[in-house]
């Protein structure tokens, strides 16, 4: 009787089956939608922040006075495609517009992620689209551009040098992958470090970390007039003793006028020369302060012309130099001869007249793709050095221990290298309400602001 009753009961089995199935093709499409739904927000949060540092990297470029439009757009989609990387056969798309004044830059992205569980739904893909744009609230401009197009280390710091660039721009048109170089302890300090190369060293030696493939921007100095090159002066008595065919010594204190001064002309021991407002040419030969000597000179401009030129301040001496504020130099500090064959490192044969030791030569550069004449600064008391200091056929090299030009209003330089040795700290500063010295047009920070609107 008893199996009777439980003959007569229902058999459930099939039906639970059946409910169990039904239950776990809902139970799959919830998890493998949750699957697809993360990666599809995953994608979209990736992209955005690509999107946002895109438009801020194109917009620091903008800030430049010398950058285009194509350059502005080129950085844009690096720097995006650089922080959301995708697969070789699945690129995503990026169109990137700028305003005609250079005032905003928009980006939009958009990329196609395949879907895992999608496909049993009918959807294989999900399309996903982002947009980003930055606006500029005035502009920045260059503070520093060397002009090398190739030379590895156009940019170089060593040991414990600095540079310290705020509110303005350092950059390289070196393209090449260590056109940029930070070595040691050093450390370079900007708003914006861009490399049209690459750049050597660790994170630490840049603050913010340099972008690299930056486009070439054109010397924003070329074409400038230069100054006419007169007659070879005579120095004031009893410095005029010596021929005008061979350099000119001064070893006490006097005041200079302006002019052409050919085959060089030095300072030495305890001199203090004062300059008078004007241009200095000094033609086939170079400028040299050494020994405890001091040059001063306010509303001057050098010029330096023929393969001998070139600049020396040695360490013991005193250097406070500010750029005339009208004429043919107004704003620039320093300028040369575009050309130059053979250059003579100025340290050459210079003898230290208190120790009687020769002074050690320029440490050489890590390449070059020409001549360069040199300019070194050895000075541990060079605090003013107000202007611009253009050598496009030139190398800057500063191996001082104490600060360069920190106490100048502005300092901007543009020049064929820069080299950094030892442990100064070039300041190029931007406090441009402090001075009647022009900034010549195309380089010179000013504030700026540069701010994500969408």
């Amino acid at each position: 009787m008893l199996l009777g009753l439980v003959s007569a009961l229902p058999n459930r089995s099939g039906s639970v089956a059946v409910t169990f199935g039904l239950s776990a093709v809902v139970l799959l499409g919830l998890v493998g939608g949750g699957i697809d739904y993360a990666r599809v927000a995953s994608r979209r949060a990736q992209l955005q922040n690509a999107a946002d540092v895109g438009v801020l990297s194109g917009g620091n470029t903008m800030k430049l006075a010398a950058s285009s439009i194509a350059a502005v757009q080129g950085v844009t989609e690096q720097a995006i495609r650089t922080n959301a990387p995708s697969s070789p056969d699945q690129p995503f798309t990026v169109t990137v517009a700028v305003a005609s004044d250079k005032t905003s830059v928009a980006a939009q992205v958009q990329d196609t992620v395949k879907l895992a569980f999608g496909p049993f739904l009918g959807i294989r893909s999900q399309t996903i689209s982002v947009r980003a744009k930055a606006s500029v609230v005035g502009k920045m401009r260059l503070c520093m551009l060397t002009l090398d197009p190739s030379a590895p280390g156009a940019f170089n710091l060593q040991k414990n040098a600095q540079v310290t660039a705020n509110g303005c721009s350092l950059y390289s048109n070196s393209t090449n992958p260590t056109g940029m170089v930070g070595g040691d302890s050093s450390l370079a300090r900007a708003d914006t470090i861009c490399s049209a190369g690459g750049y050597l060293g660790v994170r630490a030696n840049f603050a913010p970390p340099p972008q690299t493939g930056c486009p070439v921007i054109a010397d924003p100095l070329l074409g400038r007039a230069n100054p006419p090159v007169g007659a070879c002066a005579s120095l004031p008595f009893p410095f005029n003793l010596l021929p005008l065919t061979q350099m000119q010594t001064i070893d006490k204190d006097v005041t200079l006028d302006p002019g052409t001064y050919c085959f060089g002309l030095q300072i030495k021991k305890k001199a203090v020369v004062t300059m008078k407002p004007g241009i200095y040419v000094f033609k086939d030969g170079p400028l040299i302060v050494k020994d405890s000597a001091t040059l001063t000179g306010a509303d001057v401009g050098f010029y330096f012309v023929g393969d001998k030129a070139g600049l020396l301040f040695d360490k013991k001496t005193t250097v406070s130099l500010t750029a005339p504020t009208t004429g043919d130099m107004a704003g620039l500090l320093m300028a040369e001869q575009t050309t130059v064959s053979n250059p003579i490192d100025p340290a050459l044969g210079v003898v230290d007249d208190v120790t009687g030791l020769l002074l050690p030569p320029t440490p050489p550069p890590l390449g070059q793709t020409k001549p360069m004449r040199i300019y070194r600064i050895i000075s541990n008391n060079a605090r003013t050095m107000l202007g611009t200091i253009y050598l496009p056929a030139g190398r800057l090299v500063i191996d001082a221990d104490k600060p360069v030009a920190d106490q100048s209003a502005y300092t901007v330089v543009v020049a064929q290298q820069v080299n950094l040795y030892e442990g100064p700290n070039l300041y190029l500063n931007a406090n441009y309400d402090a001075t009647s010295v022009p900034v010549p047009k195309g380089v010179g920070p000013i504030s700026g602001k540069l701010l994500i609107t969408q």
